[in-house]
């Protein structure tokens, strides 16, 4: 009977996930249904880091690869408020999103971080969107297998997730052309 029941959500989730461009609007807050658990946790479940000097918190507790091979630690990210763009290279929304999501990583370099997560795709296909998009002044990940987009529970392409500096989701949303999220990022660095 739990079979028959748990069938039908996993084959929603999957049929989101391959339906194209995202179908959120914009200011779904952290409450929404593609919040990540992992970004929740607090300072007491933060671990130490190799230098054991400041705590990652479980959101950013996880490897990549970059879209141009580079391995990526994102605890590296700890201590600033991040924002995680999830982006497919066939999305014209993601397109659409990519100069703006360089302007916001432009205009708060060295205050916040902005990490590109590509999925859904082939890697050749998330280097090329990097580089008509000019999205590549900013990490961009390629999470061809989905891990990324499995810890924070992301279920469609064109998904941003803002991390204060203490690794706790504040908005997890789309925004069309990636309108407002310098104003998502501007009260976590003040």
């Amino acid at each position: 009977m739990r079979a028959r029941l748990l069938f039908p959500t996993l084959l929603a989730t999957t049929a989101l996930a391959l339906a194209g461009c995202g179908t959120q609007d914009d200011n779904t807050s952290s409450s929404g249904a593609a919040t990540a658990s992992p970004s929740a946790s607090s300072s007491s479940t933060a671990a130490q880091d190799r230098s054991g000097t400041s705590a990652v918190p479980e959101a950013l507790r996880f490897t990549g690869t970059t879209v141009d091979g580079k391995p990526f630690d994102a605890a590296t990210l700890a201590g600033k408020p991040t924002v995680l763009w999830f982006w497919a290279p066939w999305c014209p929304t993601c397109k659409a999103q990519g100069p703006e999501t360089a302007r916001v990583a432009a205009q708060f370099e060295g205050k916040a971080q902005v990490i590109g997560v590509a999925g859904l795709d082939k890697p050749q296909a998330m280097m090329d969107f990097v580089t008509d998009t000019k999205v590549g002044t900013f990490p961009n990940l390629s999470d061809e297998a989905g891990e990324i987009w499995k810890k924070f529970e992301i279920t469609q392409q064109s998904v941003y997730v803002v991390l204060d500096k203490d690794g706790k989701t504040v908005f997890t949303g789309s925004l069309p052309a990636g309108k407002g999220l310098a104003d998502k990022l501007s009260p976590l660095v003040g």
